[in-house]
C-alpha cells in the first residue's frame, strides 16, 4: 500500500467544543479517504479536509444500497491519552459485511495505522468530559455511475469523525422500549448481521411509530415466529435475571457487537453466569411477574451501556 498522503487545513487556535454535543451533528476539520478499482485495488490514501462529495446521481449505492459502515470510538483517558476502542474487531467486522455485500475487503492493519494518523491530527478534537468520546464512523460505497443490478467495480472507503455525547435523547437514564410484533428487522441468512444501510433503513418506519407512542426504542422479535428476543433498536440486548445473565446467541440476524463481545468477556471475567442462548419474550414476562427478573439492558458503540425502563 502507497504511504498517506496529506493536505491539511491550518490548526484551529483554542477550539473549544460545545457544553452539549449531543450525538453525530459536530465533524472535525478532517477525514480519510482512499478508493479502489479493480486495476490498482485500493489505493490513493489520504488525509483531506472534510468537504461536500460531488457524486453523478447513477452512482451505485444511492439505487442498490451496497454500502457497509462501522461505529467505534476514542476515548481520552485521565492522563490525556487517546485509546481506540477494539478498532481491529471493528475493522474485522467491516470485512465481514463487504464480504457479505460483495465489496473489496480492507487491509485492517493499514486502515488501523490510518486511523491513529487521523486521530492524532484531530486530537484536540477528543472530548475529556465523563460520557464525551470521539465517534469514528468508517464506511465504504459502490462508486460507479450506472443503473443496473450488479455489483460496483469501483468503491470508496471513508472514514469520518465525530465529537459525542449521549446518543439517546435521555441521556444515560434508562429508555423505554416498545416490543414490536408488526414489523421485524431481519432474516437469519439474510442482511442481519452485517452493518450495512439496508438494517437501518428497515427499521425506521417502527422506530418512529415507537416514538409517537412514547418509548425511545423497539424490541425486535425474530422474523419467524415472533417469539425469540433478538435485538433492542441499534443494540444488543442482555437479561439480566437472578442466576444467569442471557444474550440472545448469534443466530445470523442479529449483529455480533463489540461492545457486547466485550460485556460477555467481562462478566466471565467476574465469574458471573453469562449465557448466550435463545430466549422468548413470554420467559422475560413470566421473569418479571414471578420477581426473577433483576434488570435488562443495551449494549453497542453509539449507546455504551443503556439501562431498560419499566
Amino acid at each position: 500500500m502507497e504511504k498517506i498522503k496529506y493536505i491539511l487545513k491550518d490548526k484551529r487556535k483554542n477550539l473549544v467544543l460545545p457544553e452539549k454535543l449531543g450525538f453525530g451533528k459536530i465533524f472535525t476539520d478532517h477525514l480519510f479517504m482512499m478508493d479502489y478499482t479493480p486495476a490498482e485495488g485500493w489505493h490513493n490514501p489520504v488525509i483531506k479536509p472534510v468537504e461536500q462529495m460531488e457524486m453523478h446521481p447513477a452512482t451505485m449505492f444511492i439505487h442498490y444500497g451496497q454500502a457497509v459502515f462501522e461505529g467505534m470510538k476514542a476515548f481520552r483517558q485521565e492522563s490525556g491519552e487517546i485509546v481506540l476502542f477494539r478498532p481491529d474487531k471493528h475493522f474485522e467486522r467491516i470485512n465481514n459485511s463487504s464480504r457479505r455485500v460483495c465489496i473489496p475487503e480492507i487491509d485492517v492493519d493499514f486502515v488501523i495505522d490510518a486511523l491513529r494518523e487521523l486521530v492524532a491530527i484531530e486530537k484536540d478534537w477528543v472530548p475529556s468530559n465523563k460520557g464525551e468520546s470521539l465517534y469514528i464512523r468508517p464506511f465504504i460505497f459502490g462508486s460507479d455511475p450506472f443503473l443496473g443490478v450488479r455489483p460496483s467495480k469501483n468503491y470508496r472507503f471513508i472514514i469520518l469523525l465525530s465529537p459525542v455525547g449521549a446518543y439517546y435523547p435521555e441521556g444515560f437514564t434508562p429508555v423505554k422500549i416498545l416490543v414490536q410484533d408488526k414489523f421485524v428487522r431481519a432474516v437469519r441468512k439474510g442482511l442481519g448481521e452485517c452493518k450495512t444501510p439496508a438494517n437501518y433503513a428497515a427499521s425506521l418506519l417502527a422506530g418512529e411509530e415507537a416514538m409517537k407512542k412514547g418509548f425511545t426504542q423497539v424490541l425486535w422479535l425474530d422474523a419467524i415466529n415472533l417469539k425469540n428476543i433478538e435485538e433492542v433498536g441499534t443494540m444488543n440486548i442482555f437479561i439480566n435475571m437472578k442466576d444467569e445473565i442471557v444474550t440472545p446467541k448469534l443466530n445470523g440476524s442479529i449483529l455480533p457487537g463489540i461492545t457486547r463481545r466485550s460485556v460477555i468477556e467481562l462478566l466471565k471475567e467476574w465469574n458471573m453466569n453469562v449465557v448466550e442462548r435463545d430466549i422468548t419474550i413470554d420467559e422475560v414476562c413470566d421473569a418479571y411477574d414471578d420477581g426473577y427478573l433483576v434488570s435488562v439492558f443495551g449494549t453497542g458503540t453509539a449507546a455504551i451501556i443503556s439501562s431498560v425502563g419499566w
